[in-house]
Parts: C-alpha cells; sequence; structure tokens
C-alpha cells in the first residue's frame, strides 16, 4: 500500500483515492464465503431462494403498471385488444389483478427478507466471533501499541457495515439496477427510443451527480469517523483511569480534550447535513426534468393519437417506480461506502499476523515435574534494543527461585517470555525438556499460573472472578479457593457474598481484597508452574506480610517463579538470581549472596535502611 509523508496509507484514506476500487472489491471479495460457506448447503439453498423471490418481486413490479394501463383503456374504450384483454378480463379484474400484482411484489420482497435472514445473522456472527478471537490472538506488543476503544470501534462499525452492505447492495442496489433494465426495455420495445433515451439519460445524469456529490459527502464522512473515533478512545481510555483522573482534579481537563474531538465531530456532521441538503436538491432536479421530458413525450403521443390515455398513466406510473428508489440512491452509495471503509478497516485487522503462532501438528506441553530452563535465552522488544543478553536460569521442578534486579534489568520480560507472550530471539526456554516453541500455546498458559502485580478482575461478581480460573469448577471448590487464598471470611460478610459485583476493574475492592481473589482464581486453576509478577509490591507492608502467607501456601509442591523488588518477600526462595542489564550477575541463596558482598547484599541493606527510616 502506499506511503504517504512516510506513514502507511490507511484503508480510509485508500477508499478515497485510486486504491479505494481495489480495496473495495478486497473487502467484498472477503465477504463472499461467508454468504456462500462451504459444506453448508442449507445455506446456499436459502441463498438462491432469497435470489428467486428477489427477482420474482422485481418481475411482477415490472408488470404491475401493464394491469393498470389495461384497465384505464378498458374504462376509456381505447386501445386495442391486447394480452390483459385477451384474457377476458374486465376493467374490476383488472384492477383486482392490479391490486394482486402489487400484493405480490411485496409479498415476495417479505419472502426474501424472511428466506435470507438466517444467513445475513449466521454471516455476522462468523464475522464477528473471527474477528474476535483474532484480536486476542494477536501479540501483546500490538494491543500495547494499539487503544482498546479504537480496535472496539473498529470491529463493531465493520460488523455494521457488512449488515449494512448485504442489506442494501444485495436487496437495494442490484434490484433497483435489475428494474431500470426491465422498464428500459419495456419503453423501448412498446413505445420508441426517445422514451428509452430521456430514462437512460435522466438516470446517468443522476447517477453521475449523484456519485460526485457523495463522494466529497464521504470524505467528509471519514473526517467524522475519525473524529468519533478519537472521541471515543479519550473517554474510554479517561474512565479507564477514573481514580487518576480524581487524584489529579483532571475532570475539567479530560472533559476539554473530550470536547476538543466532538467540536471537530460537530463540525464534520455541519458539513454533511448542509451537502446533503445540495445533494437532495439536485437529485430532486434531475429525476422532475426527467420526469416531465417522458411525460410531455408521453402527452404528446395522445393528442397525436399514437398513445392511448392507459399508456400515458403507465408511463407516468413508471417513472414513479423507478424514480422513488432513485431518490435514495446518494445516501445509499455514502453508506456503502463509508461501510467498505470501515468493512476495510475490519479486514486489515484480520489480516494482522499473530506474532506468536503455534507449529503445524504442535503437541500439548506434557507436564512431568515443571522444571523450567532458561537456556542462553536472549530478546528485544526492538530489534536496536536488546533487553535480555544470553540468560541462563535453571528451575528445578517444586523449587522456588527469585528473580531481582533494579528495574529495566529484565526480570518482568523473562515473565512475559515464559508465558510466551513473545519468542526469544536467541536460545530456548523449556518446561520438562519441551522448547516453548515446539508445544501449543493453550498447553502452555494452562500449565503456568500468573499472580500479576495488579490484579483486574471483570465488572462481574466475586464468584465468577474466581470461578474464571476454571470455568467447570463446582461451588464448593471456589469456596475452598478463595478459604485457600484467606479471602472467604471477607466474602460471606458482604450482603450478597459470592454475588458481589466488584465493578470496573474491581475498583470496589480493596488492592489486597483484589490480589486475593487473583491468588484464589489462580488457586482453582491448580497449575504445576506458578509465576508471581511482583505479586505484592503495590501493598502496604501489613497486608503483604498476609498475603505472602497466602502466596507461600499455594506454593507447596509447585515449581515457583518470583519476580520480586521487596528482597525481604523471597528471602526463603531456595536460590535468588540478581538480574542486571539483561545479563546474571549472581546467584545463590539469601545467606550467600549477603556473604558475597555484591550487587544483592548492596540492595539489602539499601532496602533495610530504607524500611528502618519509614519505621
Amino acid at each position: 500500500m502506499r506511503q504517504r509523508g512516510g506513514g502507511r496509507t490507511t484503508v480510509s484514506e485508500a477508499m478515497m483515492s485510486g486504491e479505494g476500487k481495489g480495496q473495495g472489491m478486497r473487502t467484498i471479495r472477503r465477504v463472499v464465503p461467508y454468504l456462500w460457506p462451504r459444506g453448508q448447503p442449507a445455506i446456499k439453498a436459502r441463498v438462491v431462494i432469497a435470489m428467486a423471490f428477489l427477482f420474482g418481486a422485481k418481475l411482477i413490479a415490472v408488470v404491475t403498471p401493464l394491469f393498470y394501463k389495461a384497465a384505464v383503456d378498458k374504462l376509456t374504450g381505447e386501445g386495442e385488444v391486447d394480452a390483459a384483454w385477451m384474457l377476458g378480463m374486465g376493467a374490476i379484474g383488472l384492477t383486482v389483478a392490479y391490486g394482486v400484482a402489487r400484493f405480490l411484489s411485496v409479498g415476495f420482497q417479505q419472502l426474501r427478507d424472511a428466506a435470507f435472514a438466517k444467513v445475513a445473522q449466521r454471516a455476522l456472527r462468523a464475522l464477528a466471533l473471527e474477528t474476535f478471537q483474532h484480536i486476542h490472538a494477536l501479540s501483546l506488543r500490538y494491543h500495547i501499541t494499539r487503544k482498546t476503544g479504537g480496535l472496539s470501534r473498529i470491529m463493531e462499525r465493520g460488523v455494521k457495515g457488512v449488515e449494512f452492505l448485504l442489506r442494501f447492495l444485495l436487496f437495494n442496489i442490484g434490484p433497483l439496477f435489475l428494474e431500470l433494465a426491465m422498464v428500459a426495455a419495456i419503453f423501448f420495445v412498446l413505445f420508441d427510443v426517445w422514451y428509452l433515451a430521456v430514462v437512460v439519460g435522466t438516470i446517468a445524469i443522476y447517477v453521475w451527480f449523484t456519485f460526485l456529490v457523495t463522494e466529497w459527502r464521504v470524505r467528509i464522512r471519514k473526517e467524522m469517523n475519525d473524529q468519533d473515533t478519537d472521541a471515543n478512545q479519550k473517554a474510554v481510555d479517561s474512565l479507564l483511569n477514573f481514580e487518576t483522573v480524581k487524584y489529579f482534579g483532571a475532570e475539567s481537563r479530560e472533559a476539554e480534550r473530550y470536547d476538543v474531538s466532538m467540536k471537530g465531530y460537530e463540525s464534520a456532521a455541519i458539513k454533511t447535513s448542509q451537502s446533503l441538503a445540495l445533494l437532495n436538491a439536485g437529485q430532486s432536479f434531475i429525476i422532475t426534468a426527467g420526469l416531465i421530458a417522458v411525460m410531455l413525450l408521453a402527452a404528446w403521443g395522445v393528442q397525436q393519437g399514437a398513445l392511448t390515455v392507459g399508456d400515458f398513466v403507465m408511463v407516468n406510473a413508471y417513472m414513479v417506480q423507478i424514480t422513488m428508489p432513485l431518490n435514495f440512491l446518494g445516501s445509499v452509495y455514502r453508506e456503502i461506502r463509508q461501510a467498505l471503509v470501515d468493512m476495510g478497516e475490519m479486514f486489515t485487522l484480520l489480516e494482522q499476523p499473530a506474532e506468536v503462532t503455534d507449529k503445524p501438528g504442535a503437541p500439548d506441553l506434557k507436564v512431568r515435574g515443571g522444571h523450567v530452563e532458561f537456556d542462553a535465552v536472549s530478546f528485544g522488544y526492538e530489534a536496536a534494543r536488546p533487553i535480555l543478553h544470553g540468560i541462563s536460569v535453571d528451575v528445578p521442578a517444586g523449587q522456588t527461585v527469585a528473580l531481582v534486579g533494579p528495574s529495566g534489568s529484565g526480570k518482568s520480560t523473562i515473565g512475559r517470555l515464559m508465558f510466551r507472550f513473545y519468542d526469544v530471539s536467541g536460545g530456548a526456554i523449556r518446561i520438562d525438556g519441551q522448547d516453548l516453541r515446539d508445544v501449543t500455546q493453550a498447553s502452555v498458559h494452562d500449565a503456568i499460573g500468573v499472580v500479576p502485580q495488579d490484579t483486574v478482575l471483570f465488572n462481574d461478581t466475586i464468584r465468577y472472578n474466581i470461578a474464571y480460573g476454571r470455568a467447570d469448577a463446582s461451588f464448593s471448590e471456589i469456596e475452598a479457593a478463595a478459604k485457600a487464598a484467606k479471602i472467604h471470611d471477607f466474602i460471606v460478610s458482604l450482603p450478597d457474598g459470592y454475588d458481589t459485583t466488584v465493578g470496573e476493574r474491581g475498583l470496589k475492592l480493596s488492592g489486597g481484597e483484589k490480589q486475593r481473589v487473583g491468588i484464589a482464581r489462580t488457586v482453582l486453576k491448580n497449575p504445576p508452574i506458578l509465576l508471581l509478577d511482583e505479586a505484592t509490591s503495590a501493598l502496604d507492608t501489613e497486608t503483604e506480610r498476609d498475603i505472602q502467607e497466602s502466596l507461600k501456601a499455594m506454593g507447596e509442591g509447585r515449581t515457583v517463579i518470583t519476580i520480586a523488588h521487596r528482597l525481604s518477600t523471597i528471602a526463603d526462595a531456595d536460590r535468588i538470581v540478581v538480574l542486571e542489564n539483561g545479563v546474571v550477575t549472581e546467584e545463590g541463596n539469601h545467606e550467600d549472596l549477603l556473604a558475597r558482598g555484591g550487587k544483592y547484599a548492596a540492595m539489602w541493606a539499601r532496602q533495610a535502611a530504607e524500611e528502618d527510616e519509614a519505621a
């Protein structure tokens, strides 16, 4: 895709440029498999039936004015015997036939919608699910660089765009041009080439004017989209950081940031309304001019005796019939273009490759004891800035190994690599001799339980958040996990007990309470390997001491890797690994490292002095 100003051209910009047609066709090609899915004959049959009803509805709609003409001619006594009269139908019969034809046209349209509804909704569901799953499959690096509000907006608008495209492209635009072709053929056969010329000329000018103005309006709509996305991202970001906003008294600042985006949206919306007025006025003038021209031709034909009053009425009926749907062409075309833009962004998201993938036919991880080995591991989030430089750490099964070091030394990076949020760029990480890159990610995730520094909870009940550790857990197992995490008594003291809602990100609970829910969740998961990523560093000393007891109990019989900032929490670890600038500088138990008088001893002395000063 073209580069503009040193950056990547967006899908929306491409749709506005010469690349737009290719992007639009690419998007339509992506949708087709959802409408004609392989191995699902029932869905394909529904598509065929819906198209048959659609064609039938349009065929009846085109024939309907002929009954109207025949009834008028019968009443006025004009015209010769034609096919309708040969059926022996009188004026009343023709009028009834006209009414029946109108009803059948509408009835076939409703049958078409009923037949196609399951196809459309299935396609929307499949697309939404695929997009949702793909977003979860993308790497942590991708999610760090994108805004959650923007991703949800792309997904929401993309699915709505598919729905709009199915409804209008298949059932409005396509049938409209089919009907126009049929009417043009009738004008050419029953009248003469001048009627055909006026109709075709009117439609051509109308479509040209509509597309010209709508292209301009699509650019305005893109601006509205951008401002809408920006405002939504700022709103979501601000609400997720509700406490921070309050801490710094930044409500007015956040409102001002939000209003800047809404001001841009307001300006674009005004331009949209004004351009719509211009579009509607121009369309009305073109349609009226074409209608008058055809009616003048028909009136002149009646005066010359070449046409009947029924012909005049029929011409008027056909012109009204084809101009009514044309009135919506501008808005429908604009919405289709916008839908293609929205869908293009969603499909671009779907084409975003997952950074970490399973090898074809990869087996599940088989955990026999939980022996974890970091073998000469090298890694950097960016190639130009490596974080780890050939680190080798051995964690025997059932032992607790602590990783300590200053900020930026690579401790948390090791945890992310172990959970396979990223793949190592050099060396290997093995569990019981199996390279993590050779087994499935799902099995790795099942084998490792993580208690992070800040446990984030879903805006649901405490029961749901604990049960997130294992979806099929019984309530008694949930209670047992809560007791192990020493939070059961607190939960039952609440008015709603385990059905208490914790609020957005668990804001209704204290830091210690959230952390205990997180521990209970991990206890319920019952993994053979634990990763404690500074699990108590954000808590006060007393709460930290209580939670350390829960963590120690949870680690019994498991392999535990703990990443710590406060050295007092890991003094009883089987082995302590000191990291600095991405390399291992010291390794041993607490007493050995203190005796060496190296980096660890200096860190211990400094923290002890800080604690004494605080006391």
